[in-house]
């Protein structure tokens, strides 16, 4: 979304950049490692596990989920009001089970001996028809998707128990990063400027997200706009700018998956990402524009 704006408003072309944006469906690092797109999105515990197995060569350039994009949900109705409310409930994940849900069953005692965890796939309607009792989803979208279908969900947001997992990120090869930093410290720059706009200019926003995707409902789109925006700001924003990151919040997420067997080895998390080009961008947490 970000990046639409910062097209539409002209920013990408005020830092010299002729920009083409390419929609992916799931292949976003291919088209990245094969030199089809110089920069793309990716969580930031893919940057993690990539790095870890098999040594991708790619790094973090801006954190914009300052927490994780995963959160859990019970109908609200359903009588579950905390974790210890898991116990004697099925709950359903997507493909193994989330860091993110072992590290909130350990910090509230929850006894998953007496949960019923099972593998369920992407449709997040298997809630309402009562196949699971609590469902791992994304919570910048699916929530709303269950509320317009006319059911209210509870959240159970990691974040609120102590668990400190990271979101999305944007990512570059490591020799683009080497050869030609300023091209990314270009395009990031503008990108930046772009989330800015569209953080405080909401409504205009949505009129450009709705000139590219007609067809889809504008109060999802906003729904969407601002779980992101809640995500994106933080301490560390506050204090350095929008995409702000440090090695204490990449370490603590790492040490995170860890734990749980999310990543294949060990990593030197400071290799995993750079500040160089933010660092360029803000003085004293303020963007420098142009």
């Amino acid at each position: 979304m970000a990046a639409y704006v910062a097209l539409e408003r002209g920013y990408f072309a005020e830092q010299g950049l002729d920009v083409t944006i390419h929609h992916s469906t799931g292949q976003h690092l291919q088209l990245l490692l094969s030199g089809d797109v110089d920069v793309t999105t990716a969580a930031a515990g893919s940057v993690l596990k990539r790095r870890a197995d098999p040594g991708v060569p790619i790094r973090a350039i801006a954190l914009f989920g300052q927490r994780g994009q995963q959160t859990f949900i019970a109908l609200a109705d359903s009588g579950i009001d905390s974790p210890s409310d898991w116990e004697g409930r099925t709950v359903g994940y997507r493909i193994s089970l989330p860091p993110e849900y072992l590290a909130i069953a350990d910090a509230a005692g929850v006894n998953r001996g007496l949960v019923q965890e099972v593998r369920v796939g992407f449709d997040p309607r298997i809630l309402v028809q009562g196949k699971v009792d609590v469902l791992a989803v994304f919570k910048s979208n699916e929530p709303d998707t269950l509320r317009k279908l006319g059911f209210e969900v509870v959240q159970f947001d990691p974040s609120a128990f102590g668990v400190p997992a990271l979101g999305l990120t944007y990512i570059a090869r490591e020799d683009l990063i080497a050869e030609d930093p300023e091209l990314i410290a270009r395009f990031l720059k503008a990108a930046l400027k772009g989330l800015e706009f569209s953080f405080s200019h909401p409504e205009e926003t949505l009129n450009i997200v709705m000139r590219y995707a007609g067809k889809e409902d504008r109060d999802h789109m906003r729904f969407m706009l601002e779980a992101e925006q809640a995500d994106a700001v933080s301490a560390v924003t506050d204090a350095h700018g929008l995409g702000a990151m440090t090695l204490q919040q990449w370490q603590e997420f790492h040490d995170l998956l860890v734990r749980y067997g999310a990543l294949a080895r060990e990593l030197d998390v400071a290799q995993a990402f750079t500040t160089q080009f933010l660092e360029a961008a803000y003085e004293e947490g303020r963007l420098v524009w142009p």
